[in-house]
């Protein structure tokens, strides 16, 4: 106990003799490097989506990618994932995508999905791709009817 009280009181004393000196703190913020325009921006992940060589992993990763942004993937970004995964016989890979720019859609799905699947149409079709809603995939595969509506 005494030693505990000594080690408080030495410290009390240590500190108000000897002034601490307050480093100034700046807050500098980095520039990484210049500011890329949209097209540059659509044009880099749709070239990258375009190479002959690409896997199931490199996708995955773009669309991860484009998914932690803040915004919803440009229609060509999404036609090259689309021809991408056709390349690689994944229709899996196609359906997740898919779910995923409408679940990036937010809140306003009604307006910006609609749009999304009427410029992506001709690449759906020219692929034979159909939507998670032309498969069913929007509602629940085992959705119990409610008992209310039973009688």
């Amino acid at each position: 106990m005494l030693r505990f009280v000594g080690r408080q009181v030495n410290n009390v004393v240590k500190n108000s003799i000897i002034p601490r000196s307050t480093p100034a703190i700046q807050n500098v913020r980095a520039s990484h490097g210049p500011e890329e325009s949209d097209e540059d921006f659509n044009k880099r992940y749709a070239d990258y989506l375009n190479r002959p060589d690409i896997d199931h992993w490199e996708i995955r990763q773009v669309m991860n990618k484009l998914a932690g942004l803040d915004g919803v993937p440009d229609p060509m970004i999404i036609c090259a994932a689309l021809k991408a995964c056709r390349r690689l016989n994944d229709f899996a890979l196609t359906v997740r995508i898919l779910e995923t720019v409408k679940d990036k859609c937010g809140n306003k799905v009604k307006e910006i999905y609609p749009y999304i699947v009427q410029e992506i149409r001709p690449t759906l079709d020219e692929l034979g791709i159909n939507t998670p809603e032309e498969l069913g995939y929007d509602k629940p595969e085992l959705a119990l009817q409610s008992v209310y509506d039973i009688h």
